[in-house]
C-alpha cells in the first residue's frame, strides 16, 4: 500500500508541475489583464498542491517526489507554441488550458476510482486535486 500511496503522490505532483508550465508558457502570451490575474491564481493553487504532496511525501519515502520531466516540459512549450502560432486570443489560451486540465481531471478521477485502498491523507489531497482542476475548468470556461 505504500508503494501505491508514493505512486498516486507522484502523479498528483507531475500533474500540479505540468499545469504550472502550462500556465507559465500560455502567461507569455496573455494579453488581457484580467485573464492573467485568473491565470496568477490559478497557478498558485498548482503550486500549493505540489507544495502538499512535497510535505506528505516524506511520510511515505525518504525521497523526492517525481515531477515532469525535461522531454514532457520541452513538448508543452512546444505544443503550445505551434497551437497560438495563428491564434493566441485569450479564447484559444484559455481552450489549450482546458484540454491539458480535462486530461489530468480523467487521471485523476481514475486514480480515485481505482485505488480504494489508499491512506486517507493521499485520499484527501486526490480528491483536492481532482476538485481543484474541475473549478478550474469553470472558471477557464468564463474566457472562451
Amino acid at each position: 500500500m505504500e508503494n501505491q500511496n508514493l505512486n498516486i503522490l507522484d502523479e498528483i505532483n507531475k500533474g500540479a508541475t505540468m499545469g504550472m508550465d502550462a500556465i507559465s508558457y500560455v502567461s507569455e502570451k496573455v494579453k488581457d489583464g484580467d485573464f492573467k490575474q485568473v491565470l496568477n491564481v490559478e497557478f498558485n493553487k498548482y503550486q500549493k498542491i505540489s507544495n502538499r504532496v512535497n510535505e506528505l511525501y516524506s511520510n511515505y519515502s525518504s525521497k523526492e517526489p517525481h515531477k515532469t520531466n525535461a522531454m514532457n516540459k520541452m513538448m508543452t512549450w512546444y505544443g503550445i507554441q505551434m497551437k497560438t502560432m495563428t491564434d493566441d486570443t485569450t479564447s484559444k489560451l484559455s481552450e489549450l488550458l482546458m484540454q491539458g486540465t480535462n486530461m489530468g481531471i480523467i487521471e485523476g478521477r481514475r486514480l480515485i476510482n481505482q485505488n480504494n485502498n489508499i491512506a486517507s491523507d493521499v485520499q484527501n489531497i486526490l480528491h483536492d486535486f481532482v476538485t481543484m482542476q474541475e473549478d478550474s475548468i469553470e472558471t477557464l470556461k468564463n474566457y472562451l
